[in-house]
């Protein structure tokens, strides 16, 4: 498999794209980053940050306290990733009426 496809599959994941979305705002704690995407499991976040943090997109900072204190934060290559997918994302939201409507019209011609 090519490198630069497993990247892309990183990036603009369902749970990528929320997490590079989310962090654009700044730094975030798991738990903020959680409520803030929503119907996102503990496991498949700590994946998605994990796996954007090994590719190099996410920065984690772990604190020394109790309780433990992490925080994530996006890497200058994360930024440069979240603005693009950004922009993919807010392109997508403003042609969903045109896709419902590609949508209708192909399933009234199967319907035939």
């Amino acid at each position: 498999m090519c490198p630069s496809r497993l990247v892309l599959e990183h990036v603009t994941s369902r749970w990528g794209v929320l997490v590079l979305a989310v962090l654009m705002d700044g730094t975030h704690r798991f738990s903020e980053v959680r409520r803030a995407i929503g119907g996102v499991s503990e496991k498949m976040l700590t994946q998605t940050l994990q796996t954007l943090e090994r590719d190099g997109f996410v920065c984690r900072e772990a604190h020394p306290v109790i309780p433990p204190h992490v925080d994530y934060s996006l890497t200058e290559l994360g930024e440069e990733a979240a603005r693009r997918v950004g922009a993919l994302a807010r392109w997508t939201e403003e042609k969903v009426p045109e896709v419902l409507a590609a949508r209708e019209a192909y399933d009234a011609a199967k319907a035939r």
